[in-house]
């Protein structure tokens, strides 16, 4: 039982990471760059 939970938790995280990182793609930012473009020298977009 206690697999069980744990596993369940475990998914349910890996599930919000993913929604979060989609959600930022979506929203044009990037895991390479972050969105700010000071720092990459304007390459983002």
């Amino acid at each position: 039982m206690g697999t069980f939970v744990v596993g369940a938790v475990l998914c349910m995280l890996i599930g919000l990471a993913v929604r979060s990182m989609v959600r930022d793609k979506k929203n044009g930012k990037s895991i390479q760059c972050g969105g700010d473009c000071k720092h990459c020298g304007g390459h983002c977009h």
